[in-house]
């Protein structure tokens, strides 16, 4: 199963993770450890880009198939994707460095841009998205708690992020699909979203907060 999501919101590291017991092998790191009370392991392997894990049968190291099943369903099968979970959410506590940028970024634009922002749609019971605005009321960062689905993983796990506005002839080179996606919610060809997660370049989500104000401001102005 793919946990490579959590690569989008924490940042390994490897010294941290050796002292789980993580080892080095083909390039990867990767870690075992025993589930339903040793009936069963899980493999977890680690690379650049991908953070999976695999379910095998202590006895015969056969494959747990249906591990990998989404469609799957049964006590058994919710238990052993319960324990794994489990597994994988100590790795990341105890592993990752998942520091939350979003206190940061809110602050940034406190004190660098002076916008307080503000919540139009909190009549409706939403209080995770606020809005930063230009002179003139248009805005140019929307910052919002979103799912982890919205931007094309299978997950369900919610995430810090902000819509920014970005040159259109730019964006293509800017959206790694890592931390920088297109936009959730907005005309893609305007619009970015970037996560406010450890994995974010901080200086460059500045920058681009900076751009986003300009160029809404040109056009509020035009």
């Amino acid at each position: 199963m793919d946990y490579s999501y959590i690569l989008n919101s924490a940042v390994p590291q490897k010294e941290k993770l050796k002292a789980l017991g993580f080892v080095e092998a083909d390039g990867e790191l990767c870690f075992k450890k025993n589930i339903a009370d040793g009936e069963f392991y899980t493999l977890i392997r680690l690379s650049e880009k991908f953070l999976t894990a695999e379910v095998f049968e202590t006895s015969n190291d056969e494959k747990y198939v249906l591990f990998d099943v989404p469609s799957a369903k049964g006590a058994f099968v919710g238990q052993i994707r319960s324990e794994v979970q489990a597994v994988i959410e100590e790795i990341r506590r105890n592993g990752f460095d998942s520091r939350d940028l979003r206190q940061k970024y809110v602050d940034f634009l406190h004190t660098e841009l002076s916008v307080p922002g503000d919540t139009p749609w909190s009549d409706d019971g939403d209080f995770t998205s606020t809005v930063y605005r230009c002179p003139g009321g248009k805005w140019f960062a929307l910052v919002m708690e979103i799912k982890f689905k919205n931007l094309g993983f299978e997950s369900d796990e919610p995430v810090w992020a902000v819509n920014l506005k970005a040159d259109a002839e730019k964006i293509p080179e800017i959206t790694d699909r890592k931390s920088i996606f297109p936009a959730y919610h907005m005309n893609k060809k305007y619009w970015i979203t970037v996560l406010l997660t450890a994995v974010t370049d901080f200086e460059q989500l500045c920058d681009l907060t900076r751009r986003s104000y300009q160029l809404v401001l040109g056009k509020a102005k035009a």
